[in-house]
């Protein structure tokens, strides 16, 4: 993992105690069909749930894809700070199906983001 996708974000809510959440906005390096992967100082075990919203930033807007259900299934350590494999758990699709289109749209814009960033940077005069 080199270094986090371009202007995509993941927020979810890190409860401490019992009553005190926190709103936790981390980078996201990796993003599929099935998951992503995150970096946060926040401590989760393989196998905790975690409600997140992926918010990709946009010169006019954002793009919000909104209550995403996933699992923990991999923690790697990473100098102070935490990799966090999620794989996103859909029980029923047909009741999310603007969750899976805004989920393609931002695969589809971070995909022609990269595709230009790798273009300058091995275009004529790249250092």
């Amino acid at each position: 993992m080199n270094e986090a996708l371009p202007d995509l974000r993941a927020r979810f809510h890190f409860r401490h105690g019992l009553f005190r959440k926190e709103r936790v906005d981390v980078p996201v390096f990796e993003l599929d069909t099935y998951g992503c992967v995150l970096k946060s100082d926040k401590v989760f075990e393989p196998g905790d749930t975690i409600i997140l919203d992926l918010v990709m930033t946009m010169p006019v807007d954002e793009i919000y894809a909104q209550g995403i259900n996933g699992v923990i299934i991999q923690r790697r350590k990473h100098c102070s700070n935490f990799f966090y494999s999620v794989e996103f758990v859909d029980p029923d699709r047909q009741k999310k199906p603007h969750l899976s289109d805004s989920l393609s749209r931002i695969r589809s814009v971070l995909t022609r983001k990269q595709s230009i960033r790798s273009r300058r940077s091995s275009g004529p005069g790249a250092a």
